[in-house]
């Protein structure tokens, strides 16, 4: 499965991808502009109701296809620095595996958690948590323990939604600790290239039916751990085959263009039609949407990954929105509650123009970039670099 190379913790990270970089920072900016419609909705304001449903969904409902891009990312980015930092999986090192996790997405959540924490007790609008169903150490261990997606779930209710993005973030961490011990225990086996293989496969075969026939409400099929999971499994075995067609220095060719090509085609049809439409019918009832969105997604990254071409000029915004994707994931609910709680109920209480919404919805999407970059730049950074030592950067 692998050509063995020297592993080292001193080994560069990988450089900065423009092409994966624009699919996070196109998910992001989906993911915003949902959380945006979700707050306006509260104050009966139905952004796009009058719009054609494909333009409506385009524009407005892609935030739950943004995050399965992301965990394809994820499962892809991770597995190919795992390949990088440790010559390869076998060789992988669980512990600086878990210490270069815990740098990156610790100090944010943490830092996040206690803001959440101290809102709540301050009875801050918009932050407070349902004391029928939720208590503060409990969501706070959810959080902590990756596990907030089941409690919601399980308690059937939704947490305030600057606690609720962590979701995603319970079963992305689930999965990665998990992956290095799987990785040292299978693959030193005389045939455990297959073996690890096979596990990857069956995580992306169980997506389908955990998003349908074993998901009984919308919230547990939104918040199934091997849903999500799948779509991770999926960029884990992408970066397999990136890193053993690097190794026998496949760079270029007309077919990997054609591939580059059929997955952003993939990926605009998931965003453009919805499930409930004719098109896209069969792969809702069958939650194979998912699936076809994160193989899109996969078939965007490997050429990506191999030719290395720079972005264009004109998508360096969304790049940018792209490269500081953690930080604005995990705080722009904080400037969409602002937004709309604050600006659009005192100064709009009878109603705004679409100008007015209009402005008020880029002014939030525009801001949450600025946010993120100051606590990339002056928190998560310095943090993550502090506390890894000598491991090096992703």
């Amino acid at each position: 499965m692998e050509a063995m190379r020297v592993p080292s913790d001193e080994a560069p990270a990988l450089s900065r991808l423009d092409g994966i970089d624009t699919l996070r920072g196109l998910s992001i900016l989906a993911v915003v502009l949902l959380h945006i419609w979700i707050r306006l909705a509260l104050d009966d304001v139905r952004m796009g109701r009058s719009w054609p449903p494909t333009l409506s969904h385009f524009v407005w409902f892609d935030g739950g296809n943004g995050v399965t891009v992301f965990f394809a990312v994820s499962g892809f980015l991770i597995t190919l620095t795992s390949l990088r930092r440790f010559g390869s999986l076998a060789a992988m090192r669980p512990v600086t595996f878990y210490r270069i996790r815990f740098a990156r997405i610790m100090p944010l959540l943490v830092l996040l958690l206690v803001v959440l924490s101290a809102f709540h007790l301050l009875h801050v609008d918009g932050f407070r948590l349902n004391a029928k169903h939720f208590t503060l150490p409990r969501a706070l261990l959810a959080a902590l323990t990756f596990h907030l997606n089941w409690l919601e779930t399980a308690r059937d209710s939704f947490l305030p939604a600057c606690w609720t993005v962590l979701w995603s973030l319970s079963i992305e961490e689930a999965f990665y600790l998990c992956f290095p011990l799987v990785c040292v225990v299978l693959l030193r086996w005389k045939y455990g290239s297959w073996l690890w293989i096979s596990v990857a496969l069956v995580f992306v075969a169980m997506g389908p039916f955990a998003r349908t026939v074993w998901s009984t409400t919308d919230l547990a099929k939104e918040n199934s751990y091997l849903a999500g999971m799948a779509s991770i499994a999926l960029g884990c075995l992408t970066a397999w085959i990136t890193d053993m067609l690097s190794q026998r220095n496949v760079r270029r060719g007309r077919w990997l263009l054609a591939i580059q090509t059929a997955g952003w085609a993939t990926i605009l049809l998931i965003a453009i039609w919805p499930t409930w439409h004719h098109i896209l019918r069969p792969l809702g009832k069958s939650g194979t949407d998912d699936t076809v969105l994160a193989l899109g997604t996969c078939l965007v990254m490997l050429p990506v990954a191999l030719g290395g071409a720079k972005g264009h000029w004109w998508s360096s915004p969304v790049r940018w929105f792209g490269k500081h994707s953690y930080e604005i994931y995990l705080s722009h609910e904080f400037l969409v509650i602002v937004g709309v709680n604050m600006l659009y109920d005192h100064c709009f209480p009878h109603g705004a123009s679409w100008a007015a919404l209009a402005a008020l919805v880029i002014g939030i999407m525009a801001m949450t970039a600025p946010l993120g970059w100051v606590l990339a730049k002056f928190f998560a950074e310095p943090m993550n670099r502090r506390l890894r030592g000598a491991a090096p950067a992703k």
